[in-house]
This record gives structure tokens, C-alpha cells and sequence, in this order.
């Protein structure tokens, strides 16, 4: 089956052929997941329910939980114009900000100060077997990973390509291979390249260089620079998120080797750790019961998978997401890298996306070798090197076996985007793209420029605390976003959908423990069954 005929050919070059057989502009797809915990006010994590105002979790299109009752999920339709997905995002959380009374928006990725461990609340999706398998879902997480870890926020960024532009890239590449197996090898192409380079964005985006004591054990703080009695940090550090504080497991790194070079190695790859007992998990079953957990096994389900890039799609209620991924291919991807942004109320930039978009279309655009070991351990390292020591501008980093500083290797990747920015401006009759490029050029060309360095030098700066500052932004977004106008009909928009929730709910029946058990064996099952 033949890939690229135009293998000289740069990422500029194929975007310019695209462009120019479509007679268009390229569409891009976009949908932004904003994860925030709910604080008391006082930077510490709210632990009342989820209020009912913002209508019922299970149901809501837009505002939901992710893992803890305290902790929002503020989710976006998809939009090709990045001002209607802002706009979009926006509404939502002044919608939200307008229910908390005294509560407030935590705006960073590392969390506030905590409670004890198991004070921290699961989220609660009522009686119905759906309901109750998320929650169990929640619980063993909580169980293997501990609840701390789950309070970490993110925003997670998911970005397709329209039906018209794959039609124009596969009749330019590849015109004797059926459109779902193009496709689908393409996303995973895009994919491999992104993690590749991954390191890129984790830098120039990473804002948690720095955590609050309570996140941390006596252990773990010895392994830090302490800057007051609160904060402890890594000089060097762009996103502790994605570093072994954050989702990390070493169960998953040991027993998962996916490195992206297939739509059928990754399903597999998941398949077989849904379905694999491991013996500490099986203790956990023996300890808490059955239903603690979805299974004992490796993964509970797909969304267990920690990785920076995931291929997604949108099964049907009921169907197995491998099963659709098998058949369907992969519809979209989900870029999972993002720190919350505390330099913004809602959390992401338009510059961010911006830049996205492009770093994105380069990954496509661009030859994608097949990963084999060698390259999937290159990219593993670069990645934490870059959590740990990002912005000291001179680490190594490993390009097919060759050393390579940081610094050197971000300019020739954003002079790479360069031609990318120029043409999808002149498409657009706009200079966003150029000046998003031009930004994250300033700040390889100097660390300070980036989140991470922004935040450790107000912190040393100004004398405060991380919580003190968090705290500070925290006010600032939640008075910006009260005084924004707040039109009626988008207000009744919002009443209306909280409604429609609450009625959507009460469609889903309470399931006793046998019912739910059987429930998750046949869950379980269907894992087994795929393809």
C-alpha cells in the first residue's frame, strides 16, 4: 500500500498542494475539556456536592465531573472557528461562576490545598448501572493511584480534520486505499510525530513548575527545592503535571507497549490490558469487593490509558469503544498534555490553539517513521527532561540517536511551522497564526518568557506563596468573568439545558448490586470480544 509519493516534500509543501486542490482554506476541527477544581474561597477544595444548579452530572452536555464531586469537567461542542469555541468555553464558565456564591475556580493545573486523602469526594453519579459504573470507575482509580493524584486539572484539546480535507490529502497521497484505512493511518501518523515532539509543547505551554505542600508526602518533598513553608518546586521544571507526580503509572509503563504505529497494534495494545488481571489490583478486589473497581485488571477501561495523545471515537450509547475504533477508525484525536493556563480565566488561549493548529498540521504533513523501541525509549526520555529541566535551555535531548539541545531543536521545529503560519494566514486574511509563532519563538529564545518561568518568578518575585498567587488569580477571574455581559436568552439557554439534565436523568433506572454486577461483567466481556 503506497504512502507519500512526494517523500521530498515538507509539511509547507503538501499543505500548499492541499490547499490548492480544495480551491480552500483547510477546516479545521476543534473541542476543548477544561478540568477545575471548586475551592471554598479560601483556597481550600470545596467539599460540598455538586450543585444542583448546573444541572445533573450523568446528563449535562457541557458541565460535568471528572474525578472527584469538587472537581468540573467544562466541555465544549466542536467548532471550526477558534473565536466560537472561546466564546463558547467562555459562556460556560460564567454560567458556572454565577452558581458558586462564595465558591471559586481554581486556576491551575496542581491543585489547592487538600484535605486528607479519603476526605476527598468521588464523584456521584446516582443509582443507575451507568452511574454506578463510573463511580466504580472513580473508586479504583482512587485505589491504585490515590485520590491526591486525581485532583490534578488539565485541559485536554481535541482536533480533526474536516471530511473535505482528508478527501483532498488522500487523493494527493494515496488514491487506491479505502478512506477509513487512510485515515486512520494518517491520524495515527499525525500521532507518532506528535509524540515525537512532544517535548515542544510541553515547554512552551507547561505552568506547574511549582505545588502545594499538601499535594505532597514527607517523601516526596525531599525531593524538591522548598521556597516557603507551602511551596515546593524544581527550578527547572515546566509541568510537573506530566511528570511522576501526575498520571504516571508503572504498572501501565510495564505492561502497555503501544508506540502508535497502527490502528490495530494500539486497539490491541488496550484490549489486552483491559482484559489482564494484575495480582496488586486483584488484592485491591479482595480487600474492597468486586465492585470497588470496574476489573482488576491492568486498565479498567480505555480512559485509564495515561499517555499525551490518544486516538478517540464516538461510539454509540451501549457500544464497546474498541469495537467502534476497529471498525471506524479513529475520528478525532485528544491532545492531553495541556496545563490549565493561570494566566487566563478559562484556562486556554487563542494563541495556544493557534499554535496547536500548526504544530498539529506539521505533525500531519510531515513524514512519520514507524517507532520501534529505540525511538519509543528516545521519546519517553525527552519527555521527562523536559517536565524535570525544560528551561534549562542547553539539555540534551536524543533525535534518532544524535544529541540535541533543546533550544537548537525548538527553532528548527518552529522555523519548520513558518511557511505553515504564512499560508494559513494569507488563507484566512488574518496574521494570528504568525504572531502565535512568533511568540513561542520568543520563548524558546528565552525560558523566562514561558509559564513555568512567569510563575516561579512571581513567586520569588513578589514574595508569595504558590496557593497565595493561585489564590489571587483565582479572585481576579471570578470577578472578570461576573462583570462580562451576561445576555438573558444565553442565560435561558443554559437554565433550559440544566432542566433538560435533571429530566434526561430520571430516564435511567436505579440498578440493585446484582443487576450492577452482572452489569460489569458484561462490560468486562465485551473488551474480551473485540474486535
Amino acid at each position: 500500500m503506497p504512502h507519500s509519493t512526494h517523500a521530498a516534500q515538507t509539511s509547507a509543501d503538501r499543505l500548499k498542494a492541499l490547499i490548492e486542490r480544495q480551491e480552500q482554506p483547510v477546516v479545521m476541527n476543534r473541542g476543548i475539556e477544561r478540568e477545575t477544581l471548586r475551592t471554598d474561597g479560601s483556597a481550600r477544595l470545596s467539599l460540598t456536592p455538586h450543585p444542583a444548579s448546573l444541572g445533573n452530572k450523568l446528563t449535562h452536555p457541557s458541565i460535568t465531573t471528572d474525578f472527584s464531586e469538587s472537581q468540573l469537567e467544562l466541555i465544549t461542542p466542536v467548532f471550526q472557528s477558534v473565536d466560537a469555541l472561546l466564546h463558547d468555553l467562555t459562556a460556560t464558565h460564567q454560567f458556572v461562576t454565577r452558581q458558586l456564591g462564595k465558591e471559586r475556580l481554581w486556576p491551575g493545573s496542581m491543585p489547592c490545598i487538600l484535605p486528607d486523602e479519603q476526605a476527598i469526594p468521588l464523584a456521584d453519579y446516582g443509582l443507575s448501572n451507568l452511574g454506578r459504573l463510573k463511580k466504580a470507575y472513580r473508586n479504583g482509580l482512587g485505589l491504585r493511584y490515590n485520590r491526591i493524584m486525581q485532583t490534578i486539572c488539565a485541559v485536554h484539546y481535541n482536533f480533526s480534520m474536516s471530511d473535505a480535507d482528508w478527501d483532498g490529502l488522500r487523493s494527493i497521497e494515496s488514491r487506491d486505499e479505502e478512506r477509513p484505512k487512510f485515515v486512520a493511518r494518517r491520524y495515527f501518523d499525525l500521532m507518532r510525530n506528535f509524540r515525537r515532539w512532544s517535548w515542544l509543547p510541553l515547554y512552551l505551554f507547561g505552568a506547574s513548575p511549582a505545588v502545594d505542600r499538601s499535594f505532597l508526602t514527607t517523601k516526596q518533598q525531599s525531593l524538591f527545592s522548598q521556597l516557603d513553608a507551602d511551596t515546593f518546586y524544581l527550578p527547572f521544571a515546566t509541568s510537573l503535571r506530566s511528570g511522576d507526580l501526575g498520571y504516571q503509572s508503572h504498572i501501565q509503563s510495564d505492561h502497555i507497549y503501544t508506540c502508535y504505529n497502527s490502528l490495530a497494534d494500539y486497539a490491541e495494545s488496550l484490549r489486552q490490558a483491559i482484559t489482564t488481571p494484575h495480582a496488586d489490583y486483584e488484592h485491591l478486589a479482595e480487600r474492597h469487593g468486586a465492585a470497588a473497581q470496574i476489573s482488576p485488571h491492568i486498565l479498567q477501561s480505555e480512559a485509564e490509558f495515561y499517555t499525551s495523545v490518544r486516538a478517540k471515537t464516538a461510539a454509540p450509547p451501549g457500544e464497546n469503544f474498541l469495537k467502534h475504533l476497529l471498525r471506524q477508525g479513529p475520528t478525532y484525536i485528544e491532545i492531553r498534555l495541556l496545563d490549565v493556563n493561570p494566566f487566563t480565566d478559562i484556562g486556554v488561549t487563542a494563541e495556544q490553539i493557534h499554535f496547536l493548529d500548526l504544530f498539529l498540521l506539521h505533525c500531519l504533513l510531515s513524514d512519520s517513521p514507524r517507532h520501534d523501541p529505540a525511538l519509543c525509549d528516545e521519546v519517553q526520555s525527552n519527555f521527562r527532561q523536559t517536565v524535570t529541566e525544560g528551561r534549562r535551555h542547553d539539555i540534551p535531548l536524543l533525535n534518532r540517536g544524535t544529541h540535541v539541545s533543546l533550544g537548537d531543536w525548538g527553532k528548527q521545529l518552529l522555523d519548520a511551522l513558518s511557511p505553515l503560519a504564512e499560508r494559513l494566514d494569507h488563507s484566512a486574511q488574518s496574521s494570528r497564526y504568525s504572531e502565535a509563532l512568533a511568540t513561542m519563538t520568543e520563548r524558546v529564545n528565552n525560558p523566562d518568557q514561558t509559564p513555568s518561568g512567569q510563575i516561579l518568578a512571581m513567586l520569588t518575585g513578589e514574595s508569595i506563596s504558590l496557593r497565595q498567587l493561585m489564590q489571587r488569580q483565582s479572585e481576579r477571574f471570578h470577578e472578570a468573568l461576573v462583570k462580562q455581559p451576561w445576555p438573558g436568552d444565553l442565560n435561558e439557554a443554559f437554565t433550559q439545558s440544566v432542566a433538560q439534565s435533571h429530566d434526561a436523568a430520571k430516564t435511567y433506572p436505579d440498578s440493585d448490586d446484582h443487576h450492577f454486577l452482572e452489569y460489569l461483567d458484561e462490560f468486562v466481556a465485551a473488551y474480551r470480544l473485540a474486535p
